[in-house]
């Protein structure tokens, strides 16, 4: 699933990304998501034909991280509804921005009770999603029970990554910033 707002880079995007050596290469993923396990394993499997082939090995990659990996990419995502320290979360929770403050403190409090209840942080794609559709889907989420939930999570977290990662092949690079120098 390709979010609308992001365009499916060229294949010289992802030339560009197999010629970068490991380190800047693991360094450009673990920008798109915090595992260091899921950045190596997609970093060791380059070169990739085409984003196609990146995308189906990022989400081989992320099914076979432990659950401990999985938490380290947590790590990297603020709370929806809280303010974002980095700019991809930023862009995917813009539809929050400027939403009710009732909601806003709703999602707050909903959010500490799923952390109580799974003890990590609620992942969602949110991709400019308003908050009170964030807030439904966590208020369903919080039936499922821990194995459920995990396998969900799984699977926002795919959605994201791949975002993250078209973003990243199609960010033209900027001089000493991000992207791919």
């Amino acid at each position: 699933m390709v979010p609308e707002d992001v365009v499916v880079p060229e294949d010289d995007s992802v030339r560009r990304f197999n010629r970068l050596d490991e380190v800047r290469a693991v360094a450009v993923l673990q920008e798109c998501c915090n595992s260091p396990a899921w950045a190596s394993r997609v970093a060791r499997a380059r070169p990739f034909a085409d984003s196609a082939a990146l995308l189906e090995h990022a989400d081989r990659a992320l099914a076979e991280i432990s659950e401990a990996d999985v938490d380290d990419a947590l790590a990297g995502h603020p709370r929806i509804g809280e303010r974002p320290d980095n700019a991809s979360s930023a862009r995917e929770q813009s539809g929050v921005t400027g939403s009710d403050a009732s909601v806003i403190a709703e999602l707050r409090d909903c959010n500490a009770a799923y952390e109580d209840r799974f003890g990590h942080v609620y992942l969602v794609f949110a991709n400019g999603r308003p908050a009170e559709e964030l807030l439904g889907i966590l208020k369903q989420r919080m039936h499922n029970d821990a194995e459920t939930e995990r396998r969900v999570l799984r699977e926002e977290l795919s959605k994201i990554n791949r975002a993250r990662l078209l973003r990243m092949l199609a960010s033209e690079p900027e001089a000493g910033k991000g992207a791919m120098t």
